[in-house]
């Protein structure tokens, strides 16, 4: 009996995937689509957790199953974020008027990173105190205490490397493995490697124009190849989220959830206030912040669900170039770099609230002037080498704690609603990255303000993807 309802299910997910396709072929926008497939995903996965329970043989099969569309489609956002950051900031650095715009436009995109990593963490500060958070309200049980005991294991690896030698990480010692993404720090050494062939080429072209040339040529049909291979990706998107999200909401733990509301509540209100803080940005800029979110949305929608920044490398480049007039090497730069460094959500929020719910544990006042200059700054320094040491909000976290002599092992208290909240964080670094490169963007005078307000821009370039 149990194979028939997995085989149920599967069909079921079949005819949903038949749904989005009769959508496209009827041109719905691809916006539209992406959101149709997240509202499905959260509904098959309701039904499913309600029709067999959380734990059911049958829920694990078929989640394995959906996991070929899902985590296959992530799978192939992978597979062409190392080729397109490579091809397409070479071409960017090749299309440079002068070698000194490339300086500007990287100091611009990692100080906006950086320093809305820095705010994120007094957003973190001042809704931890709102909501009254403290780490002695919630009880360690057996999955809390062994995610403690795992942190404090990590941190042990983490200890012998100073902040130097985090940011040492992202300098490529061996191009051809970090373009296997073997490392943490892989995408940003691509970066690094990338630069130096567009400046050589640059210098080339100054002493052997003919030689320079006939490279150009070959950047820019191997770049016209990998673009189409991005949209071939991008058009299962409403696919992938679908599967994504089905999973997702499949597996929750809504009991955990509940348990746990206030941190959680807390956590989306901190998300939520650094989000208009972005806007604030953008209008500051003397853009329209509505239009801004108008064509974001997509992206962060793939961002909440997929919960990966590096697998929405090639949306975001995608959004920043054709919804928001971003000029293209500073799109794939901020989208890059966004995904490692200054990350508002991970490095910023996350580790900040879970400081300030601590120190009261070991008689620390998370008040006092001198703990919040001390973790901003922390937090600030932390956002720069997290990725050296593998990235993400976990080794934010252990990174932040350590450095403000707070006990790690209670980091693991709120290891049943992680998946939860780390779905907006995630949302909120990839937003934190566009903003980086809109704003650079208009400060180097490079933005395209036709595209930008062009509100059927982004309807254009992703309908018949």
């Amino acid at each position: 009996m149990e194979t028939f309802w997995i085989l149920f299910n599967i069909i079921v997910m079949l005819a949903l995937i038949g749904v989005l396709v009769h959508f496209h072929r009827q041109k719905v926008s691809f916006s539209k689509r992406v959101f149709l497939g997240l509202g499905l995903g959260v509904l098959l996965g309701a039904i499913l957790q309600w029709s067999y329970g959380a734990e059911s043989e049958v829920l694990a099969t078929t989640t394995d199953w959906y996991s070929i569309v899902g985590s296959g489609y992530i799978r192939l956002l992978y597979m062409i974020v190392i080729p397109l950051i490579m091809v397409s900031i070479i071409q960017s650095i090749i299309n440079l008027k002068a070698s000194s715009e490339l300086g500007k436009m990287s100091v611009w995109i990692i100080g906006i990173l950086v320093g809305t990593s820095m705010i994120a963490a007094l957003v973190g500060v001042g809704t931890s105190v709102v909501f009254d958070l403290n780490a002695n309200q919630i009880e360690v049980g057996q999955a809390e205490e062994a995610r403690g005991q795992s942190l404090e294991q990590r941190l042990e690896g983490l200890e012998g490397m100073s902040t130097p030698d985090k940011i040492l990480q992202f300098i490529p010692r061996n191009p051809f493995q970090d373009m296997t993404g073997d490392r943490a720090t892989s995408t940003i050494a691509v970066v690094i490697f990338s630069v130096f062939i567009g400046v050589a080429v640059l210098g080339v072209r100054r002493k052997n124009p003919e030689q320079a040339e006939i490279f150009t040529k070959g950047i820019n049909a191997v770049y016209a190849v990998v673009m189409r291979i991005v949209t071939l990706v991008l058009r299962l998107t409403p696919f992938g989220i679908l599967a994504l999200m089905a999973n997702t909401v499949a597996h929750t733990d809504f009991a955990g959830i509940l348990e746990l509301g206030k941190f959680v509540l807390a956590s989306y209100v901190a998300l939520a206030v650094m989000f208009v803080i972005h806007l604030i940005m953008i209008s500051l800029f003397g853009l329209s912040p509505f239009t801004f979110v108008k064509k974001v949305l997509p992206v962060l929608g793939f961002a909440f669900t997929s919960r990966s920044s590096a697998g929405t490398i090639p949306l975001n480049v995608q959004a920043q170039k054709n919804s928001l007039g971003v000029q293209e090497g500073i799109a794939n730069m901020s989208a890059s770099f966004g995904a490692t460094i200054g990350q508002n959500g991970c490095a910023g929020i996350y580790p900040a609230m879970l400081a300030v719910m601590i120190a009261p544990t070991v008689g620390v006042d998370p008040l006092s002037l001198d703990f919040i200059i001390s973790l901003v700054l922390i937090i600030g320094i932390s956002s720069f080498g997290v990725a050296g040491v593998g990235g993400g909000a976990t080794f934010a976290a252990l990174i932040v704690l350590s450095a403000m002599n707070l006990p790690v092992y209670l980091a693991g208290l709120l290891i049943t609603v992680e998946p939860l909240i780390d779905m907006g964080r995630t949302a909120l670094n990839v937003n934190g990255a566009m903003t980086s490169g809109t704003i650079t963007s208009k400060i180097t005078g490079t933005l395209n303000h036709e595209t930008f307000n062009n509100p059927s821009a982004i309807e254009s370039e992703t309908t018949n993807m």
